[in-house]
């Protein structure tokens, strides 16, 4: 198990991680972040500034050693299907073929979780693209279900990012167990929308949590220490409690790694390990 917040002592209520490459590129600095904090859970997406489907089988069998050798749990693993890197007209052939290598990766990581997003635009009538958005994330459902996997879409790019009721109508198209939802508590920064009133229709299909604050500027978002900023994370998190999620709230700070941009500052540890205590800090009040 990862560690978890409690309440009074008594059971435990939920799994706290990090994305790892939040922290550092190569995995011994994600590991070791992941120990300062005393947690034993992460969230994978990049090694070595390398997507995980990508890794050659020997570096894949790297790191997926060293996580079983350190007890360390992955909740989940980040994808670029459907994400800002791609868009709609892109060859959907690779989208499978990444999906079928991580369905073998996750069955070696112990995990079934899969983010994705479900495309940008580029260019066809809105029409079009939602027809095509739908019909892939039925497609991927499907596959994902023969797979023993659930993909969790996130409130980022493409058709259902930032929309709540495309979100719910992609649910209802799907129709699978397969497809759930990845909420990021500050993803409403960038792309203009309240954190808590976006989560309030969907908070019952969520299965995943990112944790990030940030303020908006006229610059675009500035990415701050969770509860610093304006995502109201307490909020999101008070509706969750409510609501009894019980899966993982994994930190994903943007503090020094900003994937959208390819950018990565200087003492990305310390950001990422700073916005884990701030993390526990907002749960210590509610006796998470």
């Amino acid at each position: 198990m990862g560690r978890v917040a409690r309440a009074g002592g008594g059971a435990a209520v939920t799994v706290l991680a990090g994305i790892g490459d939040e922290a550092g590129t190569g995995l011994a600095e994600q590991v070791a972040a992941i120990a300062a904090l005393g947690w034993s859970a992460i969230e994978l997406r990049t090694v070595d500034g390398v997507a995980l489907a990508e890794l050659t089988d020997e570096a894949f069998d790297r790191v997926a050693g060293t996580l079983a050798e350190l007890g360390l749990r992955t909740v989940c693993v980040d994808s670029r299907i459907g994400d800002w890197s791609t868009a709609i007209t892109r060859d959907f052939g690779l989208d499978l073929a990444e999906l079928r290598v991580l369905a073998d990766r996750c069955g070696r990581l112990g995990t079934r979780y899969v983010r994705v997003m479900s495309y940008p635009n580029d260019g066809l009538h809105p029409d079009e693209w939602e027809h095509r958005a739908l019909r892939r994330m039925r497609e991927l459902a499907a596959r994902a279900e023969q797979a023993d996997l659930v993909l969790l879409h996130e409130n980022c790019a493409g058709w259902a990012g930032s929309d709540a009721m495309r979100a719910v109508r992609m649910l209802e198209e799907a129709d699978s167990p397969a497809l759930r939802l990845l909420f990021d508590t500050g993803n409403g920064i960038a792309y203009g929308y309240p954190a808590v009133d976006y989560l309030r229709p969907l908070v019952e299909h969520v299965a995943h949590v990112h944790i990030k604050d940030g303020v908006a500027t006229p610059n675009g978002p500035e990415w701050t220490l969770p509860g610093a900023g304006n995502a109201d994370v307490a909020g999101c998190l008070a509706m969750l409690t409510e609501h009894g999620y019980q899966g993982a709230l994994s930190i994903e700070p943007h503090l020094a790694l900003r994937p959208h941009e390819q950018e990565r500052g200087t003492g990305s540890a310390d950001g990422f390990i700073a916005a884990g205590r701030a993390l526990e800090a907002l749960l210590a009040p509610a006796g998470r």
